[in-house]
Formats: structure tokens, sequence, C-alpha cells
């Protein structure tokens, strides 16, 4: 079983407040706040989540929640 990272799923959580299945990488900073820094592990934790099949890539800095996205939202 895969442990999400707590920002991680904050990030995947972020999906299910917005209402959307599909979002792009500026509303995803919001997941974490305004500071260079916080941004960054927003970075980590898109590559951490695209790397374990819960997000997708759709290009032009878009990235789209998977099913087993959406079933560890579920489960948290």
């Amino acid at each position: 079983m895969y442990t999400v990272k707590p920002l991680s799923l904050r990030v995947l959580r972020f999906f299910r407040e917005m209402g959307k299945d599909r979002l792009d990488l500026h509303a995803l900073f919001e997941a974490a706040g305004n500071e260079p820094a916080e941004r960054e592990d927003v970075l980590d934790a898109i590559d951490e989540l695209t790397r374990a099949g819960m997000l997708d890539a759709c290009g032009s800095d878009f990235y789209a929640l998977t099913e087993r996205g959406k079933g560890a939202i579920a489960q948290s």
C-alpha cells in the first residue's frame, strides 16, 4: 500500500475543494501558500503523485486527477 505524504494529500484534496478533475499548476500552488519554498514543495508533491499514478500530466501545466487519486481522497 502506498502512503501519501501530507502535502501530496492536500494537493489531491484541492481538486475536490475546487470541484474539478483537472487543474493548472498555478491553481495547485494555492494548496501550499505563497512562499517560493512552499511552491517548490508543491512541485515535489505533484511529481510524487504523477509517479504514483494519482495525477496525469495533461500538458500546458495542467494535471488531471486519476481514479487512483480519487480513491486516495476517498480513503482519507
